[in-house]
């Protein structure tokens, strides 16, 4: 019972710092004061229009923002978000361009589930629905799925990915970005032994844990410090009253954003009390630079608890995948029966949380490729972030992935009925 009031309590902890900052900016707008020329009035409006926009972004989705794409014709297409797949825990979704002729590459961009939604992958998506047809793994708040719909772990987590592919078909290019690298990697190795039809044409693996030990961060660090049973009894908690996950153990999104906020706290602080004085000073907007960033970055989902815990035991303290030796429902998985996939790592020079060399060592793990078939590229300078959604990804890292999937791309066989006919 502790665990659920310690999640209701930060949410009313949110809650009342939201009310403080919409009472501050209702308080001092009031029209009663503004022949009083108060500089403290303009400041504490300021304070609380940041205040309630920050503390209300932290429980609400962001929309994808997506809704046109000027196409060869020179014309703007509506972008329509379908649903292929429905789960419980994440679906599969299709950035279709209204009017636009199907794009020759087709590419399954899986999202990170480490406390951000795959909208953080927005600019991801935009400049690969360009000349892509982009789908996308969406991932689920688990505060808002009943405690009905059972678990779900990394190897649950890897079956969708398994029944994503197999929707998707063989001629699929997949890029994975951050967290699901290794588990991408493994359930790519599980089509080849269990539905080698299935296997997509190539895999990018950007910026993702395959050996956290091959170079140590903190990130990778903390989970040497900490034993499973500190992590279960200090990040674990049941969901409260408010939401239909109610019961439900989860690792709160809440609690991950402190911990992200307070490994670079001085620089966030800055960054409030400099947007306060813009505003104050009329030169914010509602799309400016810092409302664009954080916006996204303080929108936060809840892991379910058995996923966050096994990953940190399985992949990171385990090195399951790093060491070939990862089961999902009861299969031992093989990386080196991987025969016939294009494998391609990205990583960032100056990357903090996934340092170079941990995902590069997917390459050593499939040996059952070609070296024709393997490619690996570190970009100078870029960050972890930088190399799917900066200025590195846009000039120098997007095109080589784009040419990585055409040198990659199976060619569509003939039906055997025209291949009779032409051989009559």
């Amino acid at each position: 019972m502790r665990y659920m009031m310690s999640y209701d309590l930060m949410e009313t902890m949110r809650n009342t710092n939201q009310w403080l900052g919409a009472t501050a900016l209702s308080m001092a707008s009031n029209p009663a004061f503004a022949a009083i020329p108060n500089p403290a009035l303009s400041w504490m409006a300021a304070w609380g229009e940041v205040t309630e926009r920050s503390f209300q972004r932290m429980v609400t989705k962001p929309d994808w923002g997506i809704y046109t794409q000027t196409c060869a014709d020179g014309r703007d297409h509506v972008v329509e978000i379908d649903t292929v797949v429905e789960r419980p825990f994440g679906d599969l979704l299709h950035f279709r361009v209204a009017g636009r002729a199907e794009q020759p590459r087709k590419v399954l961009l899986v999202a990170p589930m480490s406390g951000h939604y795959a909208t953080l992958l927005r600019s991801t998506v935009k400049s690969l629905i360009e000349n892509c047809e982009v789908y996308v793994t969406d991932w689920h708040n688990a505060r808002d799925i009943p405690v009905s719909a059972g678990k779900f772990d990394i190897e649950d987590y890897t079956l969708y990915l398994v029944d994503f592919m197999r929707e998707m078909g063989p001629d699929t290019h997949v890029i994975a970005v951050c967290q699901p690298a290794p588990l991408t990697l493994a359930a790519t190795a599980y089509l080849a032994e269990q539905d080698p039809g299935a296997q997509p044409c190539s895999l990018t693996l950007i910026g993702g844990p395959v050996d956290p030990d091959a170079t140590p961060t903190d990130v990778t660090d903390f989970g040497r410090r900490v034993t499973m049973g500190q992590l279960e009894e200090t990040m674990i908690q049941r969901v409260g009253f408010k939401y239909k996950g109610v019961g439900r153990k989860v690792y709160p999104g809440l609690l991950q954003l402190s911990s992200f906020m307070s490994m670079n706290g001085e620089r966030h602080s800055k960054a409030f009390m400099d947007q306060i004085q813009r505003v104050s000073r009329g030169e914010a907007s509602d799309h400016d630079a810092h409302n664009r960033f954080y916006d996204e970055y303080l929108a936060v989902m809840d892991m379910t608890a058995e996923f966050y815990l096994s990953t940190v035991e399985r992949v990171f303290k385990g090195g399951e995948i790093a060491r070939n030796e990862f089961v999902v429902a009861g299969h031992k998985v093989d990386i080196g029966k991987i025969t016939d996939v294009a494998v391609k790592t990205v990583e960032g020079a100056n990357d903090d949380i996934s340092a170079p060399g941990q995902c590069i060592a997917a390459l050593d793990l499939c040996t059952g490729l070609p070296e024709t078939k393997k490619a690996s590229h570190v970009e100078p300078g870029a960050g972890h972030y930088g190399i799917f959604a900066g200025r590195s990804w846009r000039d120098n890292i997007r095109p080589l992935v784009i040419e990585f999937m055409n040198a990659n791309a199976r060619k569509a066989k003939k039906p055997a009925a025209k291949r009779a006919k032409a051989t009559a």
